[in-house]
């Protein structure tokens, strides 16, 4: 499914920012903030990786999976995104940015269990 090549791929471009991030925050100083969005970025680009797997073995509710699996790309953009632009610009990406990415990426996890609940028997 084109969908899931898309998520796949965004996982993949997570995958490396997070270690480019984390090579960052290990030779920069004060750069805690490249340290946790290199966390997001990778923990949660496994996470779209497996939700994608668990789709393809019938595991989890095809719709109610895909929406978390957007939400781990798009919340964890969000949050890494806010963080590194305040690392390096100064200035958040807009009020509130790496909340709401933390709350879609929390919200993304209570859907991998709804997904899971619901998935067809």
């Amino acid at each position: 499914m084109a969908a899931h090549r898309l998520l796949i791929g965004l996982a993949g471009l997570m995958g490396a920012a997070g270690v480019a991030l984390a090579a960052a925050s290990a030779h920069g100083g004060d750069a805690s903030r490249l340290a946790s969005a290199s966390a997001m970025l990778l923990f949660h680009a496994t996470a779209i990786l497996a939700v994608i797997g668990l789709l393809a073995r019938g595991l989890l509710h095809g719709g109610i999976g895909f929406i978390a699996a957007a939400g781990f790309a798009s919340g964890a953009a969000l949050f890494a995104g806010d963080l590194t632009l305040r690392q390096y610009a100064g200035h958040s990406l807009f009020p509130y940015a790496a909340p709401t990415g933390g709350t879609v990426m929390i919200l993304s996890w209570l859907a991998v269990t709804l997904a899971a609940v619901v998935a067809k028997r």
